[in-house]
């Protein structure tokens, strides 16, 4: 059973960084596109941010040059980087891993940024 599980969200203050994760498991990770996406409280689950399974990246307008996406298809795992963190980006963080035949999510992670 494929399980996809997220770490490292908190509390932090505007301006501070946070580095999730996501370790998959029973998954060939290599051969998924992995993806970030958020949803706010009474707003509709958005894409933060995905790299391909050739590690090309594209990211929302929103974070672009304050997040990063990377991943470790040794580990299977994928990470984001989030810098220069402000009060909107506060939602929980769910983890995604799509192919052409399967998309799975993971349980979500909260990050909270206050001002």
């Amino acid at each position: 059973q494929v399980q996809l599980v997220e770490s490292g969200g908190g509390l932090v203050q505007a301006g501070g960084s946070l580095r999730l994760s996501c370790v998959a498991s029973e998954l060939d990770f290599s051969r998924n596109n992995m993806g970030w996406y958020r949803q706010a409280p009474g707003k509709q689950r958005e894409l933060v941010a995905i790299i391909t399974v050739r590690g090309g990246t594209n990211y929302a307008d929103s974070v672009k040059g304050r997040f990063t996406v990377s991943r470790d298809n040794a580990k299977n795992t994928v990470y984001l980087q989030m810098d220069s963190l402000k009060p909107e980006d506060t939602a929980v963080y769910y983890c995604n891993a799509r192919n052409f035949l399967s998309n799975y999510w993971g349980q979500g992670t909260q990050v909270t940024v206050s001002s």
